[in-house]
Parts: structure tokens; C-alpha cells; sequence
């Protein structure tokens, strides 16, 4: 029996932080989540997941949404996604079970988390999620991969270049001469597979274009 055939309400499992990026722009909106879930339909469950990948249940996952990303640096307990049994925890005779979760709310931001990778791991657990499957979130991901939809279908996009972190080392100068001959300013430089709250940068003069280039590539190997 599910947790809402048991009490009539949905058990939802929020799942936020990762190994992005953008880890701090998970927490914030995790907290903005969470505090709009009507408690009169909504049993949840909160699953942090710290910069170094490791899952945390409840109680530590709820100080992190208190007192911020930097209270779960590092935490015994543990959660995963075991197919059939759901959200599972590690206990002295083998898996726990959680309550049973009707849905994952992923609130997670960028690579590692809204870019198909938690999506296929759900999938493979057999847990139904909120959002886009493995697919549109891995192609809704990378803006390269993605403008090259829109255009192969028809719609506009913005005229755009982009290149690996390498080719970026190798011929710094070969690449603003490119983008400045190409794109031309103002224009725009961020990481490909990250949304638009870090790494990005809006250039007005060439001085400012290998700047910038440099941020958006410490967060990705492919720069658009």
C-alpha cells in the first residue's frame, strides 16, 4: 500500500544540491519548493546530495536547507535508489527502506542532476520524477546539442561558436579573433551544459572576452 492510499496525501522525495556548479542555486530553490508544498497533500522527504556526491537523509539534509550547502560537507548516513524498493539507506543488517516515495522532486541545478544523469539512475530505480526524462534533459542541457535541434527543425537561435576547453589552452588568439570576427560585441559566454546563474558573462569589449572565457571554462570543457 502506498503512503497515499495509507493518509490520502503524496509522499514526495526532494531531491537537491549535487555535484554542479550550481549547488548553492539548488539549495535556494529547494527551500522555495519545499516551503510551497501544501502539508495537507504533500508527506515529504528531504535527500541533500553534498559537492562530493553523497547522499543525506533527512535530518542533515533539512540543516543544509537551514543553515546552507556548507553544513553537509561531510555525513555518515547515506541514501540510494535501489530498483523495487525505492529510496533505501544503509543500516547494520543491510538496505533500509524509506516510507514509500510516490515521486522525486529533483530541485537540482546543471550537470550532474538536471542533465539526464539522476533522471537515468530514477528510471532505473523504477521512481516516478517531476520534469523531462533522460533525453530532453541531457539535450536540454547542452546548449550546443540543443541549438543544433532547434535549427535542424526550423526555429531561430541566436548565431553562436563554440569550442573545447583545449582547443581554448592551445590558440587563445585564434579564438577571439574568431569570436570577435563571427559573434562581434556585446555578446554572450557561458559554459555549455550549465543554466545561467554561474559561469556566465555578458562582454561589451574585446578586452573582456578572455576573461571571460577563462570563468566559463572552469565550469565546463565546452564553451558556447
Amino acid at each position: 500500500m502506498s503512503s497515499q492510499q495509507a493518509n490520502g496525501r503524496l509522499h514526495v522525495a526532494v531531491l537537491f544540491g549535487g555535484r554542479s556548479g550550481e549547488h548553492e542555486v539548488s539549495v535556494a530553490s529547494a527551500r522555495s519548493v519545499v516551503r510551497n508544498l501544501d502539508p495537507d497533500k504533500y508527506d515529504v522527504t528531504l535527500i541533500g546530495i553534498t559537492k562530493t556526491g553523497q547522499w543525506v537523509l533527512p535530518e542533515d539534509a533539512q540543516r543544509a536547507l537551514t543553515e546552507g550547502p556548507g553544513s553537509v560537507a561531510s555525513l555518515p548516513v547515506h541514501a540510494l535508489a535501489d530498483y523495487g524498493a525505492g529510496i533505501v539507506r544503509p543500516g547494520d543488517n543491510g538496505l533500509i527502506r524509506l516510507n514509500q516515495v510516490d515521486v522525486v522532486f529533483p530541485v537540482l541545478h546543471g550537470t550532474y542532476g538536471e542533465d539526464g544523469t539522476v533522471q537515468g539512475l530514477l528510471e532505473l530505480a523504477g521512481l516516478p520524477y517531476v520534469g523531462a526524462g533522460v533525453l530532453g534533459s541531457a539535450a536540454g542541457m547542452d546548449k550546443v546539442i540543443m541549438k543544433a535541434l532547434f535549427l535542424a527543425e526550423g526555429l531561430q537561435s541566436a548565431d553562436s561558436i563554440h569550442f573545447k576547453r583545449r582547443d581554448w589552452e592551445a590558440d587563445r588568439q585564434g579564438i577571439l579573433t574568431c569570436v570577435a570576427d563571427e559573434i562581434g560585441f556585446p555578446c554572450f559566454v557561458k559554459p555549455a551544459n550549465l543554466g545561467s546563474s554561474v559561469g556566465i558573462s555578458k562582454v561589451k569589449t574585446p578586452d573582456q572576452l578572455a576573461p571571460a572565457i577563462d570563468l566559463a571554462a572552469e565550469f565546463d570543457l565546452k564553451v558556447l
